[in-house]
């Protein structure tokens, strides 16, 4: 894995943030007035979620006039989900591991 999973899994940990992904993740971008629109928080708060996100790696802006679209970057999502499937397999092995020598001890 490239990249350091903790700055996505802190970007995520906001239930806004979540939020404002899934309203971006079917692949069309957004303005933060269009995503502010459909939340009960400002403009410029849902700015401040889609800065979060965009230093973690998970959106990107570019400029159209006089508003910013954002739409999902998801490389780095699918690098923290590899993470966490690398991290669950190794306890497998170890809980695997620990069973077999839990089964081989005299009762």
């Amino acid at each position: 894995m490239s990249r350091d999973p903790g700055p996505v899994f802190g970007a995520l940990a906001d239930p806004t943030r979540r939020t404002l992904l899934s309203a971006i993740g079917d692949g069309r971008s957004a303005t933060a007035t269009e995503l502010a629109a459909s939340l009960p928080i400002t403009r410029q708060a849902v700015v401040k979620h889609l800065a979060a996100l965009a230093d973690a790696g998970l959106v990107e802006g570019s400029r159209s006039g006089r508003e910013v679209r954002y739409r999902l970057t998801p490389e780095p999502l699918s690098e923290a989900v590899s993470w966490i499937a690398e991290v669950g397999g190794q306890w497998d092995q170890r809980l695997a591991s620990l069973s077999a020598q839990l089964g081989e001890m005299p009762k």
